[in-house]
């Protein structure tokens, strides 16, 4: 599965614009990032628990319990009779005198398994039940069970370390340096222009695991900027030779239009049908434009793409 996220800003959000738009798509996207997601849930502390465990706990300090240790959480009851398990998304969505002596943090899907394995006693799991409340009944806790179960059959597939770098390489190009351009802007193109293949790397270190490195130097990259007029400078990024292979970015245009303050990502790509040009626009979509010209054209072919005739 995806990695799981601490930081629920993002959810909280998705949550607040279901609540006042109450679209599928919306709730599709709470369900995304609670998929993904690390939440806070109230529990009972375990009988005979030592006292200076339990002082951590009151603390607010991680604790560690032997494998053994039973935790049972804290459910809520509704005026209907029926119980519903409460989730939070951050300690600031738990008031002060509704908190529980032990609050555990749980990916979500743990609490979808728990929830599953208790179906009759926890009819419902509530999100933020004392703030902006999400009631997810039994029907979503179903569909969530079976996502979960699907997930843990899916296999690890082991990349070999050539695969990898090409991953790393369209990871850098495709997504991490078109984002900090979207959202620097000018800034950011003057570092790219500035720093070139030092910057570069940077974007690389956050794609390979901790002490491990790409293997590529910043004298790899290849950097031009050209002021085509007072409004547009166009700045090409070669990338590493490596990269002119099958399914891979082998160099960028990235354009700024002065007027407009508008930045706008190319690239060039070798694909199954040939050298195209694509493009990734300021949402993250990658979409295929056209072939790509000979090398000596493709500025002109770029220009066109910027100010269509």
């Amino acid at each position: 599965m995806a990695e799981q996220k601490t930081d629920n800003k993002a959810l909280e959000q998705a949550i607040e614009a279901f609540r006042a738009d109450k679209e599928k798509d919306s709730y599709v996207k709470v369900m995304e990032l609670l998929e993904k997601s690390i939440v806070l849930v109230p529990a009972i502390p375990p009988k005979d628990i030592d006292p200076a465990l339990m002082e951590q706990l009151k603390a607010g300090k991680p604790v560690q319990f032997p494998k053994d240790t039973k935790i049972v959480p804290c459910l809520l009851r509704k005026e209907t009779g029926e119980q519903a398990l409460p989730i939070f998304t951050s300690p600031e969505q738990i008031p002060e005198d509704k908190r529980s002596p032990m609050v555990m943090a749980m990916p979500f899907m743990g609490v979808v398994s728990m929830a599953a394995a208790n179906q009759d006693k926890v009819e419902e799991v509530v999100v933020n039940p004392f703030t902006g409340m999400m009631v997810l009944n039994k029907s979503v806790l179903e569909i969530a069970e079976k996502r979960r179960k699907a997930a843990g059959q899916i296999k690890t597939v082991q990349l070999t370390q050539e695969q990898f770098r090409d991953l790393a390489h369209n990871r850098v190009s495709l997504f991490l340096l078109p984002k900090f351009l979207f959202e620097q802007k000018e800034a950011g193109l003057k570092r790219l222009q500035q720093e070139e293949g030092t910057f570069l790397l940077q974007l690389y270190d956050e794609v390979y695991p901790k002490g491990k490195k790409s293997g590529c130097r910043a004298e790899d990259f290849s950097l031009m900027t050209l002021n085509l007029s007072d409004t547009i400078q166009l700045t090409r990024l070669d990338l590493p030779d490596e990269t002119n292979k099958k399914g891979l970015c082998y160099r960028v245009y990235a354009v700024f239009k002065r007027d407009t303050e508008e930045v706008l990502y190319y690239t060039l790509e070798n694909t199954k049908d040939g050298n195209m040009i694509a493009r990734v626009t300021q949402d993250g979509k990658h979409e295929v434009v056209e072939p790509a010209p000979d090398n000596g054209a493709e500025i002109e072919a770029i220009l066109n793409l910027v100010e269509p005739s």
